[in-house]
């Protein structure tokens, strides 16, 4: 049986043991290191996270593409990129993996929107918070440039933030109606919606989702709400 216990060296880390294999997480389960993977880790942490019934070849599939991207690109691909290659729509991966993408699939395999930033294994220790200004405003973010505290969001932070990532029109009124529902239901739930929840309650396609956020949903959306899934 799989286990997560609290025995800690330093801030959040835990472990997690199962099948006579102990493996370091955070506080949320997330592998610290994606070397220590192995397919002993992802058959423990599924019931966690509520696949109860095993993991199917199609599980295995998903898992495996998210692998192999971050062995030869050292980098979590983006869950547009995730279900094009391996021809699956949102109702297929939300079927496979009920916890949302980044907190199921990517998971179980061990990757997480830290090595897309990174670009190298993250580093558990000594995340140094820094201010960043913006125009008459100071905010604090971590080293990935997310908001230390979602209370301190306001509108300009999400306009520097769609400014710094790119995006050609910055932010239109279908981007604003996402970015506040991100905002609302994390008020109300204390938690960031899922990528499902959040393309089926607004009625979008994960095609018009990857339109209005081209740098993914964790990595885009939620970061310009001034979110974080923690």
């Amino acid at each position: 049986m799989a286990k997560q216990d609290n025995e800690a060296t330093s801030g959040a880390m835990k472990y997690f043991r199962h099948g006579g294999r102990k493996y370091k997480v955070d506080s949320k389960g997330f592998l610290m290191d994606p070397n220590d993977w192995d397919k002993n880790f992802a058959e423990g942490m599924a019931p966690g996270i509520g696949i109860t019934d095993g993991l199917t070849n199609q599980h295995w599939k998903v898992i495996s593409f998210l692998r192999n991207s971050f062995e030869s690109m050292n980098t979590c691909p983006l869950v547009y990129v995730a279900c094009r290659e391996n021809d699956l729509g949102l109702g297929d991966i939300k079927r496979l993996f009920p916890a949302g993408y980044l907190r199921g699939a990517c998971k179980l395999a061990g990757v997480t929107h830290r090595e897309a930033y990174l670009k190298y294994v993250w580093q558990e220790h000594n995340f140094q918070h820094h201010l960043s200004r913006y125009r008459n405003s100071s905010y604090e973010i971590d080293d990935l440039g997310f908001l230390t505290n979602p209370d301190d969001w306001d509108e300009n932070f999400a306009l520097r933030q769609a400014y710094d990532m790119g995006m050609p029109n910055l932010l239109t009124d279908k981007h604003w109606r996402i970015i506040r529902f991100l905002r609302d239901r994390y008020r109300v739930t204390g938690e960031v919606p899922t990528i499902y929840e959040t393309c089926e309650v607004n009625s979008l396609k994960l095609e018009d989702l990857e339109r209005l956020f081209p740098d993914g949903y964790h990595r885009g959306a939620v970061k310009i709400a001034g979110l974080k899934v923690r």
